[in-house]
């Protein structure tokens, strides 16, 4: 300190700058971490690892009626698509047995997904888009009427882990970490 004084106000003015800016930078990455809702802790939606369910949901007893362009953002700040809230309910699967976007004539016609379910079993997706993709060497298609939810997804990159689907024959769930959001998927085979 003694130093940087004897050579002048002007190289100390420079440090205290560099150690400002640095400062301003190192705030900017904090305030853009993990996507936080709120006070503290953990998002509610996505947010990585930390939020993936332990199960897929619940076999639906009491059927919510399927409607068209069906909104999914039950609160401000939540994707409008099928969600899992804190990596427990999960949110838009209600339809139970009946809803007609996922009925198949021939459920599992390409046999049945055998790599791994649930939050022990995390797939980086390879490549593809919702008409086909794929990840280690298994691949699946996005139902239909789901196609729209899955718009940000990165499919050459992001992770996903697929459940079982309790209601809907022939069709599994894929949830994707980054985002916290799931869709109907069908599996094509290896």
């Amino acid at each position: 300190m003694l130093l940087l004084l004897k050579d002048g106000d002007n190289k100390m003015k420079k440090l205290i700058g560099l150690l400002v800016i640095c400062f301003a930078f190192s705030l900017s990455a904090v305030a853009q971490h993990g996507g936080h809702q709120g006070g503290g802790g953990r998002p509610e939606v996505g947010g990585g690892r930390q939020n993936i369910p332990k199960h897929g949901p619940a076999r639906v007893n009491n059927p919510h009626p399927a409607e068209e362009n069906r909104h999914f953002n039950d609160r401000e700040g939540h994707p409008n698509a099928p969600h899992v809230h804190g990596g427990r309910e999960w949110v838009g699967h209600d339809t139970g047995r009946g809803d007609a976007h996922y009925h198949l004539d021939h459920p599992w016609e390409h046999g049945r997904f055998t790599g791994g379910f649930g939050r022990s079993h995390i797939w980086r997706l390879g490549g593809g888009g919702p008409g086909r993709f794929w990840f280690g060497g298994f691949y699946f298609s996005v139902a239909p009427y789901d196609v729209g939810f899955c718009d940000g997804w990165f499919w050459d990159s992001d992770d996903i882990v697929i459940y079982d689907d309790p209601d809907h024959l022939g069709w599994y769930l894929a949830y994707n970490v980054r985002l916290g959001t799931y869709v109907h998927v069908m599996y094509l085979g290896r």
